[in-house]
């Protein structure tokens, strides 16, 4: 048979388990949506990928908060959009290195042209330089970008060119994505992290809940556990039959388990055996219920 402990793990773990789904989802979500911003950011406007970025947060608010965190599900979707933010593009640069890696070839370079960007904003100045071979052909690709100015003209150094040309060229020891997948990977893990913590702060608030309404919840988890859905009045009379048939223990007493009785209280388990000329044991019971002619102390009875 059983127990109101177990029929009450069961049904947690039931209830559970469609926040870990939900949960799941959410990071594959969060994942996708990094990796698909990561290739429009340099591809739609500023105001596009704000716009993107605050329906994201949105969206991701909402599924938060069908965890069950209702008070941080806000909070918690602020921070994994901010995460996300910055992961975004980290992750379009160690990209654009690993493929600049995988397909570039090692060509010597003379730097032909210089000129400097003026500061955007936060942004500061930048050198960009227009380099060519040595047989006086451009390296192909868009002009080399450097935030200092380590290069002059004339001067002739060994970059790293993309055959396609869609990447600008890059110093021999620029080209190295290490340090753009370990930031990106740590963006997008705190990310999961930040879904987990509150997929279980979701769960334990929702089990506070659920035992801040008493003992009628317990009785519905066995109920809906067990399959039992007699009424009140069969348990009480199973009760009285119990009392009537059961054989006592060495001690006197005749012992039931309360869960053969999920709709039926202590108090009124009492008052049944009172009727029945027995008391109700209140003490060293061990999750039974026991009756006899004399307890050390007795149930109050309805």
């Amino acid at each position: 048979m059983i127990s109101v402990a177990q029929a009450e793990d069961d049904a947690r773990k039931r209830r559970t388990r469609f926040p870990i789904l939900l949960a799941v989802g959410i990071g594959c979500y969060v994942l996708a949506v990094i990796a698909g911003m990561s290739l429009l950011v340099d591809d739609v406007g500023f105001v596009v990928l704000v716009l993107l970025w605050i329906a994201h947060g949105v969206l991701l608010s909402v599924l938060i908060h069908r965890l069950g965190a209702k008070e941080p599900s806000v909070y918690a979707a602020l921070f994994i959009v901010l995460l996300s933010a910055i992961c975004a593009p980290v992750t379009d640069m160690a990209r654009d290195n690993l493929s600049l890696q995988q397909r570039g070839e090692r060509v010597t370079a003379t730097v032909a042209k210089e000129r400097t960007t003026p500061a955007k904003g936060r942004e500061g100045p930048h050198t960009r330089y227009t380099l060519e071979r040595q047989d006086g052909t451009r390296v192909r690709g868009p002009e080399m970008d450097m935030t200092s100015d380590p290069y002059d003209v004339g001067q002739v150094l060994t970059v790293i060119e993309d055959p396609e040309g869609e990447f600008a060229p890059e110093a021999l020891g620029d080209v190295d994505a290490t340090g753009e997948l370990i930031g990106a990977g740590a963006l997008a893990l705190a990310a999961l992290i930040t879904i987990g913590l509150t997929t279980w702060w979701g769960s334990e608030a929702a089990w506070r809940r659920e035992a801040r309404k008493g003992p009628g919840v317990t009785r519905k988890v066995y109920k809906t556990v067990t399959r039992n859905h007699t009424t009140q009045a069969e348990q009480e009379e199973k009760l009285r039959d119990a009392l009537r048939t059961y054989p006592a223990d060495r001690r006197g007493y005749i012992k039931v388990r309360p869960e053969d009785y999920p709709d039926v209280s202590q108090r009124r388990a009492a008052r049944i055996a009172w009727e029945a000329g027995l008391r109700a044991e209140a003490v060293g019971n061990r999750g039974s219920w026991r009756f006899g002619e004399t307890v050390n102390e007795e149930v109050p009875h309805d």
